[in-house]
């Protein structure tokens, strides 16, 4: 099967699409904030950076969380499948585990979405 990402501009037009990109976003702040700016707090004495990261990180997850309504509303996932996404989201390295069958879902349903398209045209 073709990937259907097309880039950034194509990855951004669907709600799964969406999520996916916030959801990186969102997982790297979180691995910023752990590997980086904890030890700087801890072992280096420099509490700034947990500051700066912990807020950066805060904004992105509610970002996160924006996009994953949006993402359970447009699709209708059930609460389970939008609860597993959520958890990922706890867990370092979590987003991106679930971003596979989340580039899944969503090329599925744009494949499926496109069928549909052209059984109208046809």
């Amino acid at each position: 099967m073709r990937s259907t990402d097309d880039g950034l501009p194509g990855l951004t037009a669907t709600p799964i699409g969406r999520l996916r990109v916030v959801a990186f976003v969102e997982g790297c702040s979180y691995l910023l904030l752990l590997g980086v700016a904890m030890p700087l707090k801890y072992w280096a004495g420099f509490p700034l950076a947990v500051r700066i990261v912990g807020a950066l990180h805060g904004g992105l997850f509610i970002l996160f969380c924006m996009a994953l309504a949006g993402a359970m509303v447009g699709t209708r996932w059930s609460w389970w499948r939008a609860g597993g996404v959520f958890l990922s989201a706890l867990i370092p390295f979590g987003t991106f585990v679930v971003d596979g069958s989340l580039r899944r879902e969503d090329e599925s349903r744009r494949l499926a979405a496109s069928e549909r398209d052209s059984s109208w045209t046809a």
